[in-house]
């Protein structure tokens, strides 16, 4: 058996609680849920979970810039009529047909 370490951190008492009761349900005291933490995470060489940024959101004053900016971009392509959106979609289908 490898040496034991004291691990020790502070959390707030009512996150404790609840983990505590979460884990209890689980059939494993904390300690044990830290140890596979511990392990998982050794494991994955990483967090045992997904760890990202949550979504940005945009501003009123961005998303007016953003379309903008998007128009200002478009305002230099040529004009296509439908006729000639619908041609350039049936090439490219019947490219891709022709190919697979």
């Amino acid at each position: 058996m490898e040496e034991q370490v004291l691990n020790q951190f502070r959390s707030d008492k009512t996150l404790r609680e609840d983990c505590i009761a979460i884990y209890e349900a689980l059939g494993m005291d904390l300690d044990t849920a830290f140890r596979m933490f511990m392990e998982r995470t050794r494991v994955v060489r990483g967090l045992p979970f997904p760890a990202v940024l949550p979504e940005t959101r945009m501003t009123r004053a961005e998303a007016q810039r953003a379309i903008d900016d998007m128009r200002a971009e478009a305002s230099d392509l040529p004009e296509m009529t439908l006729d000639e959106i619908n041609a350039e979609i049936n090439a490219a289908r019947a490219e891709r047909k022709a190919g697979t």
